[in-house]
């Protein structure tokens, strides 16, 4: 399979090396991405930091950061952000760089509808069944801000934490194998310097409780915070913000789970 190359400066296919050479944090790079065989999704301005990346608004911390001795997985997070966008706008997909045969997306797609009816057990879990980059189905888990923090408040309630213990033990735990992406928003209510932050601490605590619980850190792929925007309802309305000011968590096959899923489709 083919990965996904990050290349400086270059903006031609066909080349195989990958570099990152010379990036300091903080600082801006513009990057021609490419997948594969010379797909290019186009120039993209990133802003690097210590503890990840910035981009469409969103920042993403990844494990070890970009550069460094983390870089592998770090850039891993990197590719998964930029393959695969919801209708949102928020990445979801593991980075493989070849299309899923049909059996495996059958063999995906049942064990993401367990996940998914498992999911909708937890109380306060909105669930929903999307596509993540691959074309394979995916779960989305929206959990109203509102029931998890107080306003303005990044720190979890009681109530809020029972429903994501019951998440991280029944679903989570039980699907090791699917990778995971939270990503927190809020109205546009305030400034963006008042919402980046609090959305992005609001999807770190739940992502600290989640590990509290037993989940995986190395399952977790990425956590981030896109502020007010990513909207899905009316921020002139009240019903529309309380809609908007939410965390969501995405269930997605990791790259082992798809491999997995080939061998048993004998693709």
């Amino acid at each position: 399979m083919q990965a996904l190359v990050i290349r400086r400066n270059i903006t031609r296919s066909g080349i195989s090396q990958s570099k990152t050479d010379g990036i300091k944090c903080p600082s801006s790079v513009s990057l021609n991405i490419f997948i594969g065989n010379g797909f290019n999704l186009g120039k993209i301005d990133l802003f690097f930091t210590e503890e990840g990346f910035e981009l469409d608004g969103i920042s993403v911390v990844t494990k070890g950061g970009l550069l460094g001795g983390g870089g592998g997985a770090a850039l891993g997070a990197l590719a998964g952000y930029l393959i695969g966008k919801d209708a949102k706008g928020t990445a979801i997909g593991a980075a493989v760089g070849a299309a899923v045969g049909t059996g495996a997306g059958v063999i995906i797609g049942k064990k993401m509808d367990k996940a998914k009816a498992a999911a909708e057990a937890v109380k306060n879990a909105q669930v929903e069944s999307i596509k993540d980059a691959n074309g394979l189905q995916a779960v989305k888990v929206t959990f109203d801000s509102g029931i998890l923090f107080a306003t303005n408040k990044s720190d979890l309630n009681a109530a809020a934490k029972t429903s994501l213990q019951k998440f991280a033990t029944d679903v989570l735990n039980v699907n090791k194998d699917m990778d995971v992406t939270i990503v927190g928003h809020t109205d546009n209510t305030g400034t963006d310097a008042i919402n980046n932050p609090l959305s992005e601490r609001r999807a770190q605590s739940v992502e600290a409780y989640l590990k509290s619980c037993g989940v995986s850190a190395s399952q977790i792929r990425s956590v981030g915070g896109a502020g007010s925007s990513q909207p899905v309802a009316d921020n002139s309305t009240a019903a529309g913000r309380q809609q908007n000011r939410r965390v969501e968590v995405f269930l997605y096959a990791s790259k082992a789970m798809i491999e997995a899923a080939e061998r048993e489709a004998g693709q």
